[in-house]
């Protein structure tokens, strides 16, 4: 990928699941370098911070001018003080990528051997070790930028071909000379808020997976229960000024318009002909199944907002100081501060819960008979006492909402001042993030066990053939990974392969 435009969320899913590589432009070499020679001429005689000052609370002390290449040393080393355990993979070349886009910038006055051992990192697919837990989200992720700093300077340990290793070994391998600190290359890789714009973004990719399969889990729910179909009409949700209602109906009917399941009003209870007193059929179903438009609505309308609030802070300069040639000088100022991206993955993060408690209803509409009146309990296919179906999987799934519902209570007011009252009120951005991955790690979780007991009322109904081609193709798909089951077998290891299926879908719109 040229590196010379706005990035949007499609050209890094294509870095991170692709594998496609960057290519650092000539425009970007000249922009980067340009910013570099000016930052070296115009810190020569004046006080810049981070550049002949301390750090923090540290910058009343200025540095002398022996001494500067160890001062961005310093900071590397130093902040490299992370704990717990490592961020995934995934995560850390995203976050490397958005640490690069700030660069690209031309903004930061770093030397142009920044921007391609970076890049380089990220096309060999070289993952410094980051410790997830370190960052308050205020001077940005400074403790886990140190940790992928470490290693830039060859540093530290990464995994490479999946592999823990010294990185001065990796690094020496693949051919790649580790970074040279020039003037401010150590405090402008750790300044930022890179760490949880890119745990932000694959959480994006992740929630709109989770979004896709809950539209479709809904549709084949409604199918399942032969629900009246204008729950979903154009007309009704065109009454409703909310464009997310309006697409997940306009969603659901493209599923199902030519499923056999979903039967007409006007056709049932309008004509004539229909002179019962007490109807075996639901004139209208439960609400997790009627009110889907309503309630993903607003999900698919926060992750529109979370796409454009994230891509907006990728394609930022997010450092400090900021350079800008233009206008010949330095500006001292807050671009690291992680608000936006902690209130957005506090937002994310409710959204999602929200869409897993209702799969976690739906589900138990399926698992109880008295509710559903049509399916036995459990959708146990074997015999009743003595076969258990399902059971026992709705206790993981009922366990594993109710966590994320606990998860759900904000970080983004979770301020506490430190570093010497300096950062007196911060974001706790990356922690926002990383509980709005558990989040979705666990929704992931409760979608597969879902899908595993749609699939499950399907047979039990044998309505294979009066499905939509859109959801038989999906169960379909889930049969050939889970195969219709009356006898009682461990199922941990299928939930597991649900949820690698179900990771690998699609991205909503």
């Amino acid at each position: 990928m040229i590196m010379n435009q706005y990035m949007g969320i499609r050209d890094l899913y294509d870095i991170l699941f692709n594998r496609k590589e960057f290519v650092v432009t000539d425009d970007i070499r000249e922009k980067v370098e340009s910013a570099y020679r000016f930052l070296e001429c115009f810190s020569k005689d004046k006080v810049v911070y981070g550049i002949n000052t301390g750090f923090g609370p540290m910058a009343q002390y200025r540095v002398d001018d022996e001494h500067l290449k160890q001062l961005q040393y310093n900071i590397i080393r130093s902040h490299s003080a992370g704990a717990g355990d490592p961020l995934p993979e995934l995560y850390v070349k995203a976050a490397m990528v958005a640490r690069l886009l700030t660069f690209a910038q031309g903004k930061s006055g770093v030397h142009v051997e920044l921007v391609d051992i970076l890049s380089k990192f990220i096309n060999h697919d070289i993952y410094p070790i980051v410790p997830q837990h370190g960052s308050v989200g205020a001077s940005g992720d400074l403790v886990q930028l140190s940790h992928i700093a470490l290693t830039l300077i060859g540093e530290g340990e990464v995994i490479y071909k999946g592999v823990r290793r010294d990185t001065k070994e990796v690094l020496e391998e693949v051919g790649i000379k580790p970074l040279g600190v020039h003037i401010r290359e150590g405090l402008a890789v750790c300044n930022g808020t890179a760490v949880m714009t890119g745990i932000g973004l694959v959480n994006l990719i992740n929630s709109r997976r989770l979004l896709r399969w809950g539209v479709i889990a809904s549709v084949m729910m409604n199918e399942i229960a032969a629900s009246y179909d204008d729950f979903m009409s154009e007309v009704l949700n065109g009454m409703k000024f909310h464009e997310g209602q309006q697409r997940i109906a306009e969603m659901m009917r493209d599923l199902s318009k030519d499923s056999r399941c979903l039967p007409k009003r006007e056709v049932e209870l309008y004509g004539d002909t229909n002179n019962e007193k007490i109807f075996t059929h639901k004139v209208q179903p439960y609400y997790s199944l009627r009110c889907v438009p309503q309630i993903l609505g607003p999900v698919l309308e926060e992750l529109d907002n979370a796409e454009k609030v994230l891509v907006n802070e990728l394609n930022s300069v997010d450092d400090n100081p900021v350079v800008d040639t233009e206008t010949k000088s330095v500006y001292h100022g807050g671009n690291f501060h992680g608000d936006y991206v902690s209130y957005e993955m506090d937002k994310l993060k409710i959204a999602i819960t929200k869409l897993t408690m209702l799969c976690e209803r739906q589900m138990n509409y399926l698992f109880h008979d008295k509710i559903n009146g049509i399916l036995p309990p459990f959708v146990n296919l074997g015999v009743l006492g003595l076969n258990y179906g399902l059971q026992a999987a709705q206790f993981t799934a009922t366990s594993t909402t109710a966590e994320c519902q606990t998860l759900s209570n904000p970080m983004y007011v979770h301020s506490i001042p430190n570093n010497n009252d300096n950062q007196d009120i911060v974001s706790m951005g990356t922690n926002s993030a990383l509980i709005a991955k558990t989040v979705i790690e666990n929704s992931f979780q409760v979608m597969a066990i879902h899908f595993m007991a749609i699939a499950q009322a399907v047979d039990c109904l044998g309505v294979q053939d009066k499905l939509s081609s859109s959801t038989k193709a999906i169960y379909d798909q889930v049969r050939a990974i889970i195969p219709v089951f009356i006898e009682d077998t461990p199922k941990y290891k299928e939930i597991e392969a649900m949820v690698a299926f179900l990771k690998a879908g699609e991205m909503s719109n």
